[in-house]
Parts: C-alpha cells; sequence; structure tokens
C-alpha cells in the first residue's frame, strides 16, 4: 500500500484536485454499494416506473421508509475525514454520487451532490422541497404497523436507503402538504438525467483541477465517467482508487485497488506532512 500511496501523493503533490466520489466511499459508514466485490445484485427503481405507477410508488415508500431508519443515522467514516484534511493539500472540492450527505456531514467545504440528497423530498407536481425528516414522521402515524425498527443486513439494504420489503401492498402514502402532490426523495433515478445547472457547477470544479481523483466507482453510470473522459481530452491526469473493475481504467493515470478510507488516511498523512 505504501508505494501506491507514495505514487499518488506525487502526483498530487503541489496541484490542484478534484475528487469524484461513488458508493464504495460510504461502505465503512455501513452503506453498501450496487457494484462492489461484496454487493449483492440490485434493481433500483427506474424513474418512468416510480412516476408512472401508484403501485410502484408504494412499493418503493415502504422500502425506503425502512431503510431510511439505517441510512438516515450513518455517520462519515475515515476516508470522508481524510478528504476535510486534505483541503489543506490541494483539494478544491468533491463531486459525489452519493446521495447520503456524509461529505457535508463530514465538513466538506465544496461539494456538489451529483445525484441529489436522501435528506431531501420534493414534490413532482409543485416543485416543493422538505426536509425528508418531516415525511418519515407522516408516515409513521399513516403506517402505525411498522414503527418497530428492523436491523437491516447487507443484503437487505441498498445505497439509496431502499430496503428489501415484501409486504409493501397495504403501505398508505403520504402526498404533498402544499398542493397534494406525488412526492419523490430529491435524488436522481436510474433513467432520469442530472440536471443541466448541476452538471455545469461540476465541470467548472474540475475545470480548476489538474488532477481528478476517483473514489469509490465503479463509473458504470455517464454522470461519472464523463468527468474522468473530460480529463483525458484535456490531457490531464486521472486516478481511480477502487476495488474491482471500473469503465475508466484504459483512461487512468493511475489505478490503484486498495479501498478509499485506508488509502485516504495514508495520503493524508503523507501529504500535509509535506506541506
Amino acid at each position: 500500500m505504501a508505494l501506491d500511496v507514495d505514487a499518488v501523493a506525487a502526483l498530487l503533490a503541489g496541484r490542484p484536485w478534484v475528487a469524484l466520489t461513488g458508493a464504495g466511499l460510504s461502505t465503512d459508514s455501513g452503506i453498501p454499494d450496487y457494484r462492489g466485490p461484496t454487493s449483492v445484485r440490485a434493481t433500483p427503481m427506474q424513474y418512468g416506473e416510480f412516476v408512472g405507477s401508484h403501485a410502484s410508488r408504494q412499493r418503493y415508500w415502504a422500502r425506503s421508509y425502512l431503510g431510511w431508519r439505517q441510512i438516515g443515522q450513518a455517520a462519515p467514516n475515515a476516508g470522508h475525514r481524510a478528504l476535510v484534511q486534505l483541503e489543506a493539500a490541494g483539494l478544491q472540492g468533491v463531486l459525489t454520487q452519493n446521495v447520503d450527505g456524509l461529505h457535508a456531514a463530514a465538513g466538506s467545504r465544496t461539494v456538489i451532490d451529483l445525484h441529489g440528497r436522501i435528506a431531501d423530498v420534493i414534490c413532482l407536481d409543485c416543485g416543493r422541497v422538505s426536509p425528508r425528516l418531516d415525511l418519515q414522521q407522516r408516515l409513521a402515524v399513516l403506517n402505525p404497523g411498522l414503527t418497530e425498527a428492523p436491523t437491516l443486513e447487507h443484503a437487505e439494504l441498498r445505497p439509496d436507503g431502499d430496503a428489501v420489503v415484501e409486504d409493501w401492498h397495504d403501505f398508505v402514502l403520504a402526498d404533498c402538504e402544499v398542493c397534494g402532490g406525488r412526492l419523490k426523495p430529491d435524488v436522481v433515478f436510474f433513467g432520469e438525467s442530472v440536471p443541466k445547472p448541476r452538471v455545469a457547477q461540476a465541470y467548472a470544479l474540475v475545470d480548476r483541477a489538474e488532477v481528478l481523483v476517483v473514489l469509490g466507482s465503479s463509473l458504470t453510470v455517464m454522470s461519472g465517467l464523463r468527468f474522468v473522459r473530460y480529463q483525458t481530452k484535456r490531457g490531464r491526469p486521472t486516478v481511480i482508487i477502487n476495488r474491482g473493475q471500473t469503465r475508466g481504467d484504459d483512461l487512468a493515470r493511475l489505478k490503484i485497488e486498495l479501498g478509499c478510507s485506508e488509502t485516504l488516511t495514508g495520503l493524508a498523512a503523507h501529504l500535509l506532512a509535506a506541506a
């Protein structure tokens, strides 16, 4: 590991850089990933399915209601904390594909949540955004039979707070308190696009950096891979730190197959000592 960290540190030393993070960074906080070596194959809810069917929304919210009780209690891990420290060693900001809000909770100053935040809820009909905690309380009142919080295993929980629930047909949905419309977590579902202004902000942040460091992402979806391709077109290097293969491996200057927390902790110690 020492040689790997040394190689990354040598590439980053004295240069501005940006981190692009995926679900692999949050696994040490108890949040599983979709495609890591220990992940269980799962089929996430599609946007068209969610908006097109009342039954699909029942199924989603019954599962998400239970999953949130574990996701909502997750705390930043050593990797998140190391990224805060690395702001003193050239880190310009974080682009994250995660929706857990743990970068902000750890204290990162510049974070662009590419896929939104699971802690917020949006009305699909009037656009009002409200806190997830308020909705959880309303759902608890409407569904008193689900008041006992389960202990969810890795295979039953997903990075977006979705949990495996078999009996969801009687789940009572809560509607928007303003217009009575359909509520959805304020996150980008599969089949949905990242808002263009957010993408523009992300490119502006990458433009400030000489190096892009990918952390814990397989780069399977284009919302992350496009920034690696952008770096390559500009002739600037990308470092990938991820357990397992990614779609950007052939574009990376360095690829390291180690855990994010251990690598970032070592990198912070190395760069800050040299600062």
